[in-house]
C-alpha cells in the first residue's frame, strides 16, 4: 500500500469532494395500478433526499406510482441544490435532457423543487421557460394542486417560506433504501446567516419538529427492521421544542412539558432500543454543548461521530464568514469531544479554500487547524460566490481561481494523510459494525460502518445486512477499513 499521495490522487479526490453536493438519488419502481407515474431525482445534501421521501409520500397519496425510468414518467421532479454554482449547472444540464425527452412525450410535466427553485423562483418559468412547475421546500403539501394547475394548461409556482411547516405528520416513503439505515428530519431552516451560504434564503427560518413525532418515526423504523437512524437538520444542536412555543402539538398528561433540547432528543431516540443506532448531522461549533457530548457517552447506541464544519482555521476569515466563533472556540469544542467521548470519536469537517481576502498566512492556519484536529474525513471546496448572500453583497471575490485550486489541493492532500493516519490507528482493534449490504467491489464481501462512521469491508460468510458483527481490522486505506469477523 502506498503512503505517498500522487498528483492523480489529488485530482481524483478534488473531483470527488467538488461533486459531494451533486450526488443523485432517483425514485424507486412501485406499481400499484395508479393512473400516473412520478420520477423524482435528488441532488445535494441529506435534507434534500429526506425531502424527496416526503414528496413521494404526498404524491402517492394523490394518485401516483413511482418509476426509476424518467422516460416512463408523467411527472418528473428534480429536487435541487444551490449551495454551489456547479450544482446548479448540473441541474440545468439534466433539465435539458428532460426537455428533449418531453418533445418525444409532450404530456410530460417537469418540475423543479428545493433550494434552486426557492432561489430562482418564477424566473425558471417566465424567463428560461425550461420547467412547468416550481416549488420551494416548504410548499410540498401544495404539489397535488399545483400539478392539477399544470394539467389545466397553466404554469405553477409556490415558493412561500413557512415559519411552521415541519411535515411532522407525513410518513416518508423510503427511496433507495437498504432497509437498514434511514434519515429522520428533526428541524427545518437555519438562523445562522453564514455570509457565504444560501440556505437561510432557500429554506427559511429555523423551526423544530415535535419530538414525540420523531420518536414515533424512529420506533416505526425499528419495528420495520431498520437498525440505524440519522437525525437531520441544518444545525441539529439548536433544536429546541416546548409545548408553550409549539402549541399546536397535543401532549398527553404523562409527557413532560419543559423545553426539550437536542441532548434530550437524542436520549429519547436512543431509548427506543439499544439495538437502534443513532447518528446526527450537522453540528454547528457555536452550539454543540457538553450536555450533548455527555449524553453521547452515556448511550452506547449513540454513535461516536460528529460532523463539525470548521470552514476555516483563521479567526478573521471566520468573522467574515459570520460563523460567530473563533479558532480558539473551535479548538475548545474539539478538545471537549476528545476529553468526554474519547480520542477514537470520529470528527469530520467542511473546509472552504480561498474565501474573500484570505491571505496565504490565513490559509496556512487552516492547514495547522487540520494538523491539530486530524479529521477522519472532510468535505472540501474552493469558495464559490452565491448570488444574494451577504458575502456577495459585501465582499469582493478577489482570490484568483488558480490560487483557490492550489489551496484546495493542499487541503485535500493534508486530509488524505490525516485520514490514513487515523485509519491506521484502527488496525488490530475489534469494531462493532452494522452490516448495510454487499460491498461495491465484490459480491463475496459485505460492508458496513463502525460507530465512528468509517466504512468497513469484510468477507461475507453466512452473515447478512441488518446484523451487528464484530470485525477485527487488518488493513486500511485513507477511505476504508478491511478486516474479518471475529466472535
Amino acid at each position: 500500500m502506498q503512503n505517498l499521495i500522487s498528483d492523480l490522487d489529488i485530482i481524483t479526490e478534488e473531483k470527488k469532494t467538488e461533486e459531494a453536493c451533486e450526488t443523485v438519488k432517483v425514485s424507486k419502481d412501485e406499481n400499484t395500478g395508479k393512473e400516473r407515474k412520478l420520477y423524482i431525482e435528488s441532488y445535494g445534501c441529506q435534507m434534500n433526499f429526506s425531502d424527496s421521501e416526503i414528496v413521494t409520500s404526498i404524491m402517492q397519496e394523490n394518485g401516483f406510482d413511482t418509476t426509476s425510468n424518467f422516460s416512463e414518467a408523467d411527472v418528473v421532479f428534480l429536487n435541487t441544490c444551490s449551495i454551489r454554482e456547479k450544482a446548479e449547472q448540473t441541474v440545468r444540464k439534466r433539465l435539458s435532457q428532460f426537455n428533449r425527452a418531453k418533445r418525444e412525450k409532450p404530456g410530460m410535466m417537469i418540475g423543479v423543487l428545493g433550494c434552486m427553485a426557492e432561489r430562482l423562483k418564477d424566473k425558471l418559468l417566465e424567463e428560461e421557460k425550461i420547467v412547468d412547475l416550481v416549488v420551494g421546500p416548504d410548499a410540498y403539501r401544495d404539489l397535488p394542486g399545483l400539478v392539477k394547475q399544470v394539467d389545466d394548461g397553466q404554469k405553477a409556482v409556490n415558493t412561500f417560506l413557512s415559519r411552521e411547516e415541519t411535515y411532522a405528520d407525513i410518513s416518508p416513503v423510503r427511496l433507495n433504501s437498504n432497509g437498514v439505515t434511514a434519515f429522520i428530519s428533526i428541524m427545518r431552516g437555519c438562523d445562522n446567516m453564514c455570509s457565504f451560504c444560501v440556505v437561510p434564503f432557500t429554506r427559511g427560518r429555523e423551526r423544530s419538529r415535535d419530538p414525540y413525532s420523531i420518536v414515533k418515526e424512529a420506533q416505526d423504523l425499528y419495528d420495520k427492521g431498520y437498525r440505524e437512524v440519522t437525525l437531520l437538520g441544518q444545525n441539529v444542536d439548536s433544536y429546541k421544542w416546548s409545548p408553550e412555543v409549539n402549541n399546536k402539538a397535543r401532549l398527553e398528561k404523562s409527557e413532560v412539558s419543559e423545553i426539550i433540547n437536542f441532548a434530550n432528543l437524542i436520549e429519547m431516540v436512543a431509548k427506543v432500543s439499544p439495538d437502534l443506532r443513532v447518528r446526527f448531522s450537522t453540528s454547528h461549533p457555536k452550539d454543540i454543548t457538553d450536555q450533548v457530548l455527555h449524553t453521547m457517552k452515556k448511550y452506547e447506541n449513540i454513535c461516536n461521530y460528529i460532523h463539525l464544519p470548521a470552514q476555516s482555521g483563521n479567526s478573521r476569515v471566520l468573522k467574515l464568514m459570520n460563523r460567530t466563533y473563533t479558532r480558539d472556540w473551535y479548538i475548545n469544542r474539539v478538545d471537549a469531544i476528545r476529553d468526554i467521548i474519547g480520542e477514537d470519536c470520529g470528527i469530520s469537517s467542511d473546509m472552504i479554500a480561498g474565501f474573500c481576502s484570505e491571505t496565504e498566512e490565513e490559509h496556512q492556519e487552516t492547514l495547522t487547524l487540520m494538523d491539530y484536529v486530524k479529521y477522519d474525513f472532510s468535505y472540501m471546496f474552493f469558495y464559490s460566490e452565491r448570488p444574494g448572500t451577504l458575502a456577495a453583497k459585501k465582499y469582493e471575490d478577489d482570490i484568483p481561481l488558480e490560487v483557490k485550486k492550489r489551496r484546495l489541493s493542499e487541503i485535500i492532500n493534508k486530509q488524505q494523510g490525516h485520514a490514513l493516519e487515523r485509519n491506521k490507528r484502527d488496525i488490530g482493534k475489534v469494531h462493532q459494525v452494522l452490516i448495510e449490504g454487499t460491498s461495491k467491489r465484490s459480491e463475496d464481501d459485505l460492508q458496513g460502518r463502525n460507530t465512528a462512521n468509517k466504512v468497513v469491508i469484510f468477507p461475507k460468510k453466512h452473515y447478512s445486512k441488518g446484523q451487528y458483527v464484530n470485525v477485527l481490522v487488518e488493513d486500511c486505506t485513507a477511505a476504508t477499513l478491511f478486516g474479518k469477523i471475529v466472535d
